[in-house]
């Protein structure tokens, strides 16, 4: 009761504070109050722009686009509801989407308790996500066993595709990095001189070259009765690809560990594995957990370059429905579309940032206590 008492006295004193707390920080000085109002107004006017044309000047009903080519009309709205569809599934069968939703579901049950502070037993959670998930998320959306209707790759597409690559790219590239970032900490020269060798050789290429090269260059090496699927190709692309970059961040949390940490394991002679999962990399990622998650952000966005191998993600969906349906054709067809498109992805990169943040917390107040 007391402590409780204290926090509503505290609120109450800011409250009381709030307007002079907003004079010190936003107009202290001449200069910085000319600053604070231009940025203030620019902000307003942006704010009342995108509502005039977002929900004012909008249209929101119509079965085509000639409801959207009216004079000075503003987003096209039914254009995203008549394609939500396959915005959301590309061309995946209705009858199957079950078969979706219970992925979804799967990938929520494994992730969700990860982020609670109460539920035990993390590291099994962390092994499913990443070991167990993808197996059961390609049976499940493929199809083959079980009696389960088999459903081509070519038929993925929209968000579903965009969080397969995304998914799996995660779970692959970070025991990868992890390796990598051991590997090119070894004291055997061999393992050293390679993991270096493959990292500066990745960050130096552009993500569109390696699936341009998985995509085209490697059937040129296979046999011709051999032929791989076009979105696996990418998937171990985007990777290996990104396995290069984790693999730098965790370095980085890796040679921030004191020395004496090192010295510690030696003292309770630990192995070298020993050492390094139970002393050191725990350490490690938990430093730079911010560098993790902003690399796990950039391949989520970087998803959308699968486009140029043919593979139609969420912004490929969209930009293939604004360009090759002309039923839909109108001046603000394209502005909505990947209004939505960016707008999805926004959500899905801020459930990352703000997840990061609330597991920095938790494990800072653990350390703490």
């Amino acid at each position: 009761m007391a402590r409780s008492s204290e926090t509503s006295q505290d609120w109450r004193a800011r409250t009381r504070n709030m307007p002079a707390a907003v004079r010190a920080v936003l107009f202290p000085t001449t200069g910085q109050t000319v600053a604070s109002v231009v940025l203030i107004a620019l902000a307003g006017y942006g704010a009342l722009a995108f509502l005039d044309w977002a929900l004012v000047r909008a249209v929101f009903s119509g079965s085509d686009g000639s409801a959207c080519r009216v004079p000075d009309a503003g987003a096209c709205w039914p254009f995203i509801t008549h394609k939500m569809h396959l915005f959301l599934y590309g061309r995946y069968p209705e009858t199957e989407l079950w078969r979706v939703h219970l992925t979804y579901g799967l990938a929520l049950a494994g992730i969700v308790p990860l982020f609670m502070p109460r539920v035990p037993r993390k590291p099994l959670l962390l092994v499913y996500l990443l070991a167990v998930f993808p197996l059961l998320a390609f049976v499940l959306l493929y199809g083959g066993p079980f009696g389960l209707a088999e459903v081509e790759t070519d038929l993925w597409g929209g968000l579903l595709l965009t969080l397969v690559i995304a998914s799996f790219g995660i779970a692959a590239s970070f025991p990868l990095g992890i390796l990598l970032a051991l590997g090119r900490r070894s004291e055997l020269p061999i393992v050293r001189w390679t993991s270096t060798a493959y990292i500066e050789l990745v960050r130096g290429i552009p993500l569109v070259t390696v699936l341009f090269m998985a995509s085209v260059m490697l059937p040129l090496f296979l046999p011709p009765d051999v032929s791989i699927d076009k979105l696996l190709r990418a998937l171990v692309g985007v990777a290996l690809f990104s396995a290069a970059y984790l693999a730098e961040v965790i370095r980085g949390g890796l040679q921030a560990i004191p020395r004496g940490q090192y010295e510690a394991a030696d003292a309770l002679a630990l192995g070298t594995w020993q050492k390094m999962g139970f002393i050191v990399l725990p350490q490690a990622i938990r430093l730079v957990i911010p560098g993790i998650v902003n690399s796990f952000i950039s391949l989520f966005k970087d998803t959308s370059l699968v486009l140029i191998i043919g593979l139609f993600d969420l912004i490929g969906i969209v930009e293939q429905s604004v360009q090759a349906d002309a039923k839909w054709a109108s001046p603000q067809t394209a502005a909505t579309g990947y209004f939505f498109a960016g707008a999805v992805f926004w959500l899905f990169c801020f459930a990352m940032s703000r997840a990061s943040a609330s597991l920095e917390t938790t494990l800072q107040n653990r350390t703490s206590s």
